[in-house]
């Protein structure tokens, strides 16, 4: 998989958040994560243990140079987008009220489908086009 850390940002690996849940979310967390790299190669990846968030963008700040972010919870796994708000989307899967975020719930591995893999590729060429 080729995705980059860069040392100073975050704390902690993506293995030590997700592996204190359940199988099925540390399933749907590594499949939501090889889909972030196939689509952006090299991405950046930062993990706040903490906060039990993996963030994925160009950069690695949070707010102007990620695009998407893994939030596992006890039964599902959030996909979230930075600038969601900004995205297409037609089928109506995201879910927020807030200025910017929005995010979709992922129950299991099936939830990963083509939809998805849209707004993964617009949140991308969005946080590209903010950075021109």
């Amino acid at each position: 998989m080729n995705i980059k850390h860069i040392e100073g940002y975050g704390e902690g690996t993506f293995e030590d958040v997700i592996s204190q849940f359940e199988k099925h979310i540390i399933e749907i967390s590594n499949a939501l994560r090889e889909l972030i790299a196939k689509k952006y190669p090299g991405v950046i990846e930062v993990v706040w243990k903490q906060q039990k968030i993996i963030g994925y963008g160009i950069g690695p700040k949070k707010m102007s140079e990620h695009f998407t972010y893994i939030a596992p919870f006890k039964n599902h796994v959030n996909l979230g987008f930075y600038y969601g708000s900004e995205l297409p989307d037609s089928q109506q899967l995201l879910s927020g009220t807030g200025k910017k975020l929005r995010h979709m719930k992922i129950f299991r591995v099936s939830d990963i489908n083509f939809e998805l893999d849209t707004l993964i590729e617009s949140s991308i060429k969005n946080i590209q086009n903010k950075k021109k």
